[in-house]
């Protein structure tokens, strides 16, 4: 009874080591692909997964995105210039059965597949076009490696190129272009500077040119305003005066007739034999009148008794 108690306890340990061989974890960035007597049976999930022990294999594929270097290599531009080249492919696992069965050496295939794409883009660009032109390289060469390894199982995300490094001497010779380009790009640039100077001092001396001349010829404005604002008024004052002077002669005042007399004191100096002219008032009529009462007047005091002109 004691045997089969322990051949009992030992069939049972057995059975649990066999129960717990056959165990496997998947992650959740893995799958599973289980095989059976060599042969393919299915792809596990993540998580907690059975198979049978001694029977069935698992193997977990990584489907995380991965990162793999291409290593430098020599390439002829189309130029005939030698540079080295290098990227970084960056891909995914999209079908582990086919990642698995359909590739031996991943690594290896993807490597070689994008030195000879890279050094097929490299050799028919030159070399300026290839140092300006990476973006394009990048698109072009990740198209290519995607489409060549979709039967892998794999997508290929992202190229990059790291870099692309010329000979020495086709280096220092860039170098000695881009220094003369920048210097070109100085003279220019100060040129260009001290002309748009020039051009702005002389709009700047022409507008003060103008403000002068405006000042200038408002300022003549205003003085001939007041020189003609002093004829007007000095020509209004004279002919004032000549009105009242017009005035008082045909008004039948004494005042009439010493203006009168005046008059004749002035002909009698412009008619004193060396003036060849007689100039008369326009008035004669009424100075003619004044004159009459003063030649009436001095011969009624003529008449008078005991006057010189009676004697």
């Amino acid at each position: 009874m004691t045997g089969l108690i322990v051949a009992l306890a030992v069939v049972a340990g057995v059975l649990f080591i066999v129960a717990f061989m056959g165990i496997r974890i998947i992650r959740p960035y893995q799958k599973g692909l289980v095989e059976r007597l060599g042969k393919y049976q299915r792809t596990a999930d993540s998580g907690l997964t059975f198979i049978i022990p001694f029977f069935e294999i698992i193997t977990k594929v990584d489907i995380r995105e991965q990162v793999e270097d291409v290593p430098p290599q020599a390439v002829i531009c189309k130029d005939n210039v030698v540079v080295s080249v290098d990227a970084v492919v960056y891909y995914e696992v999209t079908d582990p059965y086919k990642f698995a069965y359909n590739v031996a050496d991943y690594y290896t295939a993807i490597t070689k597949l994008a030195q000879t794409s890279l050094r097929n883009l490299i050799g028919d660009l030159d070399l300026d076009d290839a140092l300006t032109s990476r973006e394009l390289i990048n698109t072009k060469l990740r198209e290519i490696l995607d489409d060549a390894t979709d039967k892998w199982g794999t997508r290929v995300s992202r190229v990059e190129i790291q870099r692309i490094e010329p000979p020495k001497d086709v280096t220092e010779a860039m170098h000695r272009q881009m220094k003369a380009e920048r210097d070109r790009r100085a003279i220019i640039l100060e040129s260009e500077g001290e002309k748009q100077a020039k051009i702005l001092r002389a709009e700047g001396d022409r507008e003060a040119e103008i403000q002068r001349a405006v000042g200038q010829a408002e300022a003549i404005r205003k003085v001939a305003d007041a020189h003609r604002y002093e004829l007007i008024e000095v020509a209004e004052g004279e002919a004032g005066a000549i009105k009242t002077v017009f005035g008082a002669i045909h008004e039948g005042d004494p005042t009439n007739d010493l203006i009168a007399i005046r008059y004749l004191d002035t002909l009698a100096r412009v008619a004193d034999g060396k003036a060849s002219k007689i100039f008369l008032p326009m008035e004669v009529s009424g100075i003619l009148g004044s004159i009459g009462g003063i030649a009436e007047l001095f011969g009624k005091e003529a008449e008078a008794p005991g006057s010189e002109a009676a004697t």
